[in-house]
């Protein structure tokens, strides 16, 4: 290995690592073959008729090389489309209390469970930066000897709204304005502002915890109120949380603009080199524990999105450590089709009246479906470790992409007398596959929630937990963005800011007019001085320049066509 090449980072040199396991696994030079296994003579000359003729069809080389090219994209996620994997394994280290509160066998077993888990951003596009203001995607796939349990959360234990109702319409603020393609404070600040709802976690945001210093040093939550039930069939509410074990760490606002620019991907390439050095990034699993008669007598609605449990009457319990101690084999393979859904869960976890929850177990399968096919649990990186591809396990055949032995000739309807698969008697269910009973009673009504104490968790947050120098830092954030908006967004939203704390709404105001004042609108901002951008003179080409040939382009034109390039 070079100085040069010693001297780069882990990423940097993923080439070169490859090349050295490669020849260490097989020195011999392996043999360029087409899809379909015939080697290939060539893969730097198309077949034509001479040496100046056209291509022809039977070059099969080609057309393959060229339509599997075509099709390598495939749908981003529409949100958490940036992000970065990772795979490790979770061990529980205190047994009590969740062994007694859940029967998962994740939890009941002390030897490691595989993962895989995916960090992200939430509105930003494949290319995005890693240091955006923007809320961490934080979702864990564990392959359990019951099937695959995924615990999707995000980095803040909370979320915008409570309602999914407004989640399409929310995510669209987030995303381009759909004429001019470009963020759109207004569409923002005008949904922001008209459901306060979304305070709390506004306000998380835009403190520090906006823009954690890469995906290592930040925490991670379920966020959703879960249901535990035991093996005696009892249940409870609980709440998981991931602590960094690597210490929290956050970047200022000027920080994290730096490195959007100098480094977007500094996030992707920080947990890559820590893992790749040996530096394996871990968390701690911790649960909040809610009783039955806790949640009916508690002053909160428990299944409320937009607040947490008061660690005061519902403290952490420690569960297990997650260790990442591999990097991704290749991204497309294994992060860009790694598929998480809330409803993927396992014998004793199952979800909680969260409407927020309950929408989520059926959007994310459904995007899944769109963007990786029906039969995106065969992928390798999606299917469950308790079974084999070639057995028969469920009636669900065909579809596009259909890569198993689907069901082996064994019967696809159900029930059936001819050896297809079956469910347990009725007699030999047992509390281990036992559902939970819940009873449920009310009028099948529509309630908007928007104004169910949007302030009293956020004032507590604001008072209570961020110091001077935080809540300064707060104040400026959000004034550096909402003086992006128009007068009365700007107004609104401040009046939902005052009504946390009258100082906090005070000093936004000021803030906001101070920015306004001194921020000149966009296209000023973005635009040279026509001095220090005069057009250019190109003179007319010479014979030492060289003339294109007859026939080729504009008769005159320099010799490459790229006038600005003289």
């Amino acid at each position: 290995m070079s100085d040069q090449t010693s001297s780069r980072d882990a990423a940097s040199n993923q080439l070169d690592a490859y090349a050295s396991q490669r020849y260490v696994v097989s020195p011999a030079i392996e043999l360029l073959k087409a899809s379909n296994g015939a080697p290939v003579d060539s893969l730097t000359a198309s077949m034509t008729a001479g040496p100046r003729g056209p291509i022809v069809l039977q070059d099969f080389t080609l057309l393959d090389h060229m339509a599997r090219f075509d099709r390598e994209r495939i749908p981003e996620r529409v949100v958490h489309a940036k992000g970065a994997g990772a795979f490790g394994v979770f061990q529980v280290t205190s047994p009590e209390p969740i062994r007694s509160v859940c029967k998962a066998q994740v939890f009941q077993s002390m030897e490691p469970t595989p993962v895989a888990v995916r960090f992200s951003t939430v509105g930003g596009e494949t290319g995005s930066a890693d240091t955006a203001r923007d809320p961490r995607g934080f979702a864990v796939k564990f392959y359990t000897t019951e099937g695959n349990w995924d615990l999707v959360g995000n980095n803040t234990p909370i979320f915008f709204i409570r309602d999914p109702m407004l989640f399409p319409s929310f995510i669209h603020t987030q995303k381009r304005n759909p004429a001019t393609h470009l963020a759109d404070p207004d569409a923002f600040w005008d949904f922001i502002g008209l459901r306060p709802e979304t305070t709390h976690q506004v306000t998380f945001l835009f403190s520090d915890r906006g823009t954690p210093d890469g995906y290592r040093h930040m925490n991670g939550y379920g966020s959703h109120t879960f249901k535990n039930v035991n093996s005696n069939g009892e249940a409870v509410y609980v709440k998981y949380h991931w602590k960094t074990d690597q210490g929290v760490a956050n970047l200022d606002a000027e920080h994290a603009a730096r490195l959007a620019a100098s480094d977007p991907d500094y996030a992707t390439r920080d947990l890559y080199n820590a893992i790749a050095t040996g530096n394996y990034p871990s968390w701690t699993l911790y649960v909040q524990i809610m009783t039955y008669a806790e949640a009916a007598a508690v002053d909160i609605n428990p299944f409320d999105l937009t607040k947490v449990w008061p660690h005061s009457r519902f403290p952490l319990h420690e569960v297990g450590r997650m260790t990442l101690n591999r990097n991704p084999k290749d991204y497309f393979a294994e992060v860009e089709q790694l598929a998480f859904a809330p409803s993927h869960l396992v014998p004793g976890i199952e979800p909680s009246p969260d409407k927020m929850l309950q929408a989520r177990l059926f959007s994310y399968p459904d995007t899944h479906r769109h963007r990786l096919g029906t039969n995106y649990q065969a992928i390798p990186v999606n299917a469950p470790r308790n079974i084999s591809a070639a057995q028969q396990h469920n009636y669900q055949r065909d579809g596009p992409m259909q890569v198993t032995e689907n069901g082996a000739g064994a019967p696809n309807y159900f029930p059936n007398s001819f050896g297809g698969v079956q469910p347990p008697p009725a007699t030999a269910h047992g509390p281990e596959l036992a559902w939970h009973a819940d009873t449920v009673s009310g009028q099948v009504v529509r309630i908007d929630t928007g104004d169910e104490d949007n302030v009293s968790q956020c004032r507590d947050f604001y008072r209570n937990v961020l110091d001077q120098a935080a809540r300064a830092r707060l104040t400026d954030n959000l004034a550096a963005h909402l003086c992006r908006a128009q007068p009365f967004l700007r107004a609104r939203a401040i009046h939902n800011f005052t009504q946390v704390d009258s100082t906090f709404g005070a000093q936004l105001k000021a803030a906001v007019a101070q920015k306004v004042m001194h921020t000149p609108p966009p296209s000023q901002s973005r635009r040279r001085p026509a001095k220090l951008n005069p057009p250019r003179i190109v003179p007319p080409p010479t014979a030492s320049r060289g003339l294109c040939p007859a026939g080729y382009g504009n008769q005159g034109s320099p010799a490459h066509g790229y006038a600005s390039k003289l």
